[in-house]
């Protein structure tokens, strides 16, 4: 499996999970809180399939030289 979530988004996705799973216990307490917990397995993970089905890839890679 390719991973096609960067560096910059991962931490982004993992502390919106939490904090929409959080929401389950103080907030609205409705249990659509618990998608939370899909955000934050696809941040640990390093891909999503959603972005995978419309081409998305934050996952930047840099082009390195091999020293001859």
């Amino acid at each position: 499996m390719k991973t096609n979530i960067g560096a910059t988004e991962r931490p982004i996705r993992i502390l919106l999970g939490l904090f929409i799973t959080s929401l389950a216990f103080w907030g609205p307490e409705t249990p659509w809180a618990y998608a939370g917990l899909i955000i934050v397995a696809t941040g640990f993970i390093k891909y999503c399939p959603i972005w995978h089905m419309i081409g998305v890839d934050t996952n930047k890679k840099i082009a390195t030289q091999k020293l001859n």
